[in-house]
């Protein structure tokens, strides 16, 4: 019996939940899945919401909030980062757990989708209040969390030095060193070499593949990106390394623009020195939302959700967008470039390196055997141009965006495995 779910309801997604569940409707509805698998994937497997009391630098008592929500754990490990920010709600959490899981599904690792989350400014925190956040907060999903059963991550305003304060918090509880609950660590405790860049360089890897698909020539193609961060600022980086032109990028303050080629060695250095590409003398000033329209040949969205939408869309002149951030591309918008011609290599694919090289740098911790970065970006390499062509074959199959593509392998990889596990008890 396949799903009846009404598929009037599919219209105008609400927030970035009804989104990701959208999107699982649609794909639902094309591979025909059954309504008892469509429904036990439209919902998370566990959410759990917790208060994380901090003593502040000045005396006082603040109590956060924070959620860690585990999708789907039919292939293996939850897995998923954690991040740190003001905007920080239930269901955005919940829409990147999803997405957790069909991005694992996708590049085929064998983990399932999670995601957590604290309400807080850690702009506004010192380094001292953010620890004892990052430790409360972790003693209270440590219930739940564990190299075999959930690794936590990096995420927006999250580093490495704090997945060593989540890796030591959790191995204290424990008595012995756990370097495999978390990954994206610094490399003194377990980290892995190669990971800091590799959602920046999974993305290059993708984009060169369609590059290729539409028999374009990278050397030279101009590039803009939308967000400075560290996926960002190192796709800008190796990019240019590939010979590509950076020809805009913008951060949370503004942008800069050069449409001979910004000088990106330059301008990393001014965004560690200044915290913003604004000001950057190589270029002239231009909005977020001028970058997101500008002439370029690829775009690659690197900041947060819901920015590339409706009323923007028709202006976008990229012939490729590389989703490095989560969700960026309304759905009315997607189908909007679809239209166009514009290929969108989706998020589940496109920001699927950082993801790659976690498990990678989780095999290596429970291995205790540490690889070189030569043989990492390789594996990376032959993950991610895979996904891509096993994505484009399903997009020409059934004449479908690649978004739908993609969800078309990942979510089938996932109702197989449930398929294959069955229902307990």
């Amino acid at each position: 019996m396949t799903t009846s779910i009404d598929r009037s309801a599919l219209q105008a997604p609400q927030n970035v939940w009804d989104m990701a569940q959208q999107q699982l409707d649609e794909v639902a509805h094309l591979i025909g899945l059954t309504e008892g698998i469509h429904l036990f994937l439209r919902q998370p497997k566990r959410v759990l919401e917790v208060s994380v009391p901090v003593h502040m630098d000045d005396g006082r008592v603040r109590v956060f909030t924070g959620y860690r929500v585990q999708h789907n754990m039919a292939r293996g490990p939850a897995k998923g980062g954690i991040r740190f920010h003001p905007d920080v709600t239930l269901d955005e959490v919940k829409a990147l757990a999803m997405w957790m899981t069909w991005k694992c599904a996708l590049v085929n690792i064998p983990f399932g989708g999670a995601k957590g989350g604290v309400i807080c400014d850690p702009k506004a925190m010192s380094m001292h209040e953010l620890e004892h956040l990052t430790r409360r907060f972790t003693t209270e999903i440590s219930i739940v969390i564990g190299p075999e059963k959930d690794i936590p991550a990096p995420d927006v305003y999250t580093t490495p030095q704090i997945m060593a304060w989540i890796m030591d918090t959790y191995s204290m509880q424990k008595g012995y060193s756990i370097p495999g609950v978390v990954t994206g660590k610094p490399i003194a405790i377990g980290g892995s070499l190669g990971r800091d860049k590799a959602t920046a360089r999974g993305c290059l890897y993708v984009v060169d593949e369609a590059m290729k698909m539409l028999s374009l020539d990278a050397t030279g193609a101009r590039v803009a990106i939308q967000g400075f961060g560290n996926a960002g600022m190192h796709a800008a980086t190796l990019m240019a390394q590939a010979g590509y032109r950076i020809v805009a990028a913008s951060d949370s303050r503004g942008g800069v623009a050069n449409a001979s080629g910004l000088d990106v060695r330059g301008l990393v250095a001014h965004k560690t020195e200044t915290g913003s590409v604004v000001g950057f003398g190589g270029g002239e000033a231009i909005s977020n939302k001028d970058v997101l329209e500008c002439d370029c040949d690829v775009l690659v969205p690197a900041a947060l959700e819901k920015v590339i939408t409706a009323q923007n869309a028709p202006n976008i002149k990229a012939k490729i967008v590389a989703e490095a951030a989560n969700g960026p591309t309304l759905p009315e918008a997607d189908a909007i470039l679809h239209e166009r011609g514009v290929m969108v290599l989706p998020d589940i694919l496109a920001n699927a390196g950082g993801v790659t090289v976690s498990y990678f740098e989780w095999v290596q911790d429970l291995q205790e055997n540490f690889w070189e970065e030569d043989e990492i970006n390789e594996r990376l390499k032959q993950k991610m141009t895979r996904a891509f062509r096993e994505t484009h074959e399903q997009a020409k199959r059934h004449d479908v965006n690649m978004r739908t593509g993609a969800y078309a392998v990942a979510v089938e990889r996932v109702a197989e495995a449930t398929r294959l596990r069955g229902l307990y008890p």
